[in-house]
């Protein structure tokens, strides 16, 4: 019984002990571990204990296990108490560690915004050191600066002061100059000076007298010009009188030349007519637009100019210069203009025409007095792989031909001059799509000049009809159109 209550009081005290919020955490540990190796012992010595009692009044068996009972609820309500101590113990650790965790991460935080903080304090350390270095640079500068300037200053004092002492000194003088009377020396400087002075001013009257003459003569010298330039403007109009088409034989019929014809009626036929002669026979006897349609090709419009009892397909007309005909090579293939108006009807449709048979080539001019002339052709116009080559017989005309006849003539633009004479483009110095054999004058697409314009090199360039021998014509108007030769082709 005595080792009961020895191993009963241990037990209550280790409880005691581990119930002690206050202890800490090695003395309990101990304190456990004392507790663990005693109990054992406390328990054998109450076995050996009752054994060794067994042969006293009450019954071994009986005693023994009693005995033990109370020892495993001691023991059981020990381990039990021990048990929770522990796991308060680990609760408190495992907040005790979190704890720490938190402080160490808030530390290390805090540690690595300090760090940052003192990097940027560094670096506006070294700025504002760089900084103080240009201010101090600066500062040197400007008191070198001002040191300049007081230096400067004090020399502009000392020069104010001596300028006073030279007015004051002159005024002086001055003053003296009016008070004493001037000596004879001084008059007879005086005198020569005066008289100095008298002969310069003659000397410029003398010069202002030539400049007047000069001015005179440059006057008679204007107006000779000016009678030079109307003797011009005289030659000019004779010259004009001269190479119209007066003395020459005037044209059989009257065909009036149309100017700018904006209220000409267009017509619409079948398409089926295969030029304006095979249209005028079907009974559209008036002159206008109408839509024609050659064998083997496709059907467009044409100018139709009824005259001489039958009507002939304009290919080409020009009145007023309102139309620029210096075009390129695919312009004068395809046509260019408006039919109403000023236009040239295009190779690649003339060709489609002509090869239907033989043409007569009607050239009508007009100079600016009105005159007409005309002059007829027989003609063959090749194809685009010819580039278009021309032929031309003269038949009748009341003007001396200006075109080689019997002569294979290409046509040419100034971006495409396929004969070029003597590195001379016959397009591109006298202006416009034509005809060209060895770039005589004649050019009736050549560049619109009125009878007035300046320049003997710009002139060339208009529309003139220049026979071989013979004087040049300025016209005013030109108008080309073709005509079957034979009309049972088209019967």
């Amino acid at each position: 019984p005595q080792n009961s209550h020895t191993a009963k009081t241990i037990s209550r005290k280790s409880v005691c002990i581990l119930n002690n919020q206050r202890v800490s955490g090695a003395e309990n540990m101990k304190i456990i571990l004392v507790f663990l190796f005693i109990a054992p012992l406390a328990h054998s010595a109450t076995v050996e204990k009752d054994y060794s009692s067994f042969d006293s009044g009450a019954s071994p068996e009986t005693k023994s296990r009693f005995a033990m009972l109370d020892d495993v609820r001691i023991l059981a309500n020990g381990l039990l108490q021990l048990g929770h101590g522990l796991k308060d113990f680990v609760h408190k650790t495992k907040g005790q560690m979190n704890d720490i965790f938190q402080k160490l991460y808030i530390f290390d935080r805090s540690f690595y915004e300090l760090s940052l903080q003192t990097s940027e304090i560094k670096e506006e350390e070294e700025q504002l050191r760089q900084t103080t270095a240009r201010l101090q640079i600066n500062n040197e500068e400007i008191k070198n600066l001002s040191q300049e300037m007081n230096s400067k200053i004090e020399d502009l004092i000392q020069n104010k002061i001596q300028l006073q002492e030279k007015v004051w000194g002159l005024e002086d003088k001055v003053t003296k100059l009016a008070i004493i009377q001037p000596s004879m020396q001084e008059t007879e400087e005086i005198s020569s000076l005066k008289a100095f002075v008298e002969q310069q001013d003659n000397h410029i009257k003398q010069l202002l007298k030539v400049v007047e003459d000069q001015h005179v003569q440059l006057d008679k010298q204007h107006n000779q010009i000016m009678e030079l330039e109307d003797k011009l403007n005289h030659i000019e109009l004779q010259e004009l009188t001269e190479n119209s088409f007066m003395g020459e034989q005037t044209e059989p019929e009257a065909s009036p030349f149309p100017v700018r014809n904006t209220t000409a009626v267009t017509y619409k036929s079948d398409g089926a007519a295969p030029d304006c002669t095979a249209l005028y026979s079907s009974g559209m006897q008036y002159s206008g637009v109408y839509t024609i349609k050659p064998n083997g090709s496709e059907a467009f419009d044409v100018y139709c100019e009824t005259k001489l009892g039958t009507s002939w397909t304009v290919i080409q007309n020009r009145v007023d210069g309102s139309l620029d005909f210096n075009q390129t090579w695919d312009a004068y293939a395809n046509g260019f203009g408006e039919l109403n108006e000023e236009f040239w009807l295009g190779l690649n449709k003339t060709y489609s025409i002509t090869k239907q048979g033989d043409y007569t080539l009607r050239i009508e001019l007009q100079d600016w007095k009105y005159n007409k002339r005309y002059i007829e052709y027989a003609f063959s116009l090749g194809g685009p792989e010819t580039d278009y080559t021309l032929q031309l017989s003269r038949i009748s005309g009341s003007i001396p031909n200006a075109l080689p006849e019997q002569t294979e003539l290409r046509f040419s633009t100034a971006d495409r001059d396929v004969d070029i004479i003597n590195d001379f483009n016959c397009p591109e110095n006298y202006l416009g799509g034509w005809w060209h054999s060895e770039c005589e004058e004649t050019n009736l697409n050549g560049k619109y000049v009125a009878p007035r314009s300046r320049g003997r090199l710009d002139r060339r360039k208009g529309l003139y009809w220049k026979p071989k021998k013979g004087r040049y014509y300025l016209l005013k108007s030109t108008k080309i159109m073709i005509h079957p030769t034979d009309l049972k082709s088209f019967d």
